[in-house]
């Protein structure tokens, strides 16, 4: 099993997604082992988009992303990342194709709903600074159906 980040960016808030989002990802399978809603601080926001401090954009993002409450998740399921990935499609929401998180709901490439961790690595790095405190461990009842391939 492998462990993802989500964050349901301030935009899906404002526009009442959260639950529509939340039950795409867990209807491809994929369980939440770490909910939270925040606002996060500048700190929280600038560790997590570090790669992008030196960018231009980079002021833009801090004050969108720390602009209003968020929902972050953690999820785990088989190659997490890469059917996030694909669940949310392209970054910017005007491009993204229909089907996608993006492509039905996005219509711009700053406010476009939604975050996933890119690589295994960056998940991992990511889901320490949002779930510091570690995640739940259960299972879904239909576990042994989803696992039996």
């Amino acid at each position: 099993m492998q462990r993802t980040l989500v964050l349901l960016k301030p935009d899906a808030v404002q526009r009442g997604l959260v639950g529509e989002l939340i039950s795409r990802l867990e209807r491809k399978g994929l369980l939440a082992i770490g909910m939270r809603m925040l606002v996060p601080s500048a700190t929280t926001a600038t560790q997590h988009y570090q790669e992008h401090a030196q960018k231009p954009f980079f002021p833009s993002l801090l004050k969108f992303i720390t602009s209003g409450p968020l929902v972050a998740l953690a999820l785990e399921g088989d190659e997490a990342v890469s059917v996030v990935r694909n669940l949310i499609g392209a970054t910017d929401g005007r491009k993204a194709a229909p089907g996608t998180i993006r492509g039905d709901f996005s219509i711009s490439r700053s406010a476009n709903l939604v975050h996933g961790s890119d690589s295994p690595e960056a998940a991992e790095r990511e889901m320490k600074i949002w779930f510091p405190e570690g995640f739940v461990t259960w299972s879904r009842c239909d576990k042994p159906w989803l696992d039996a391939e």
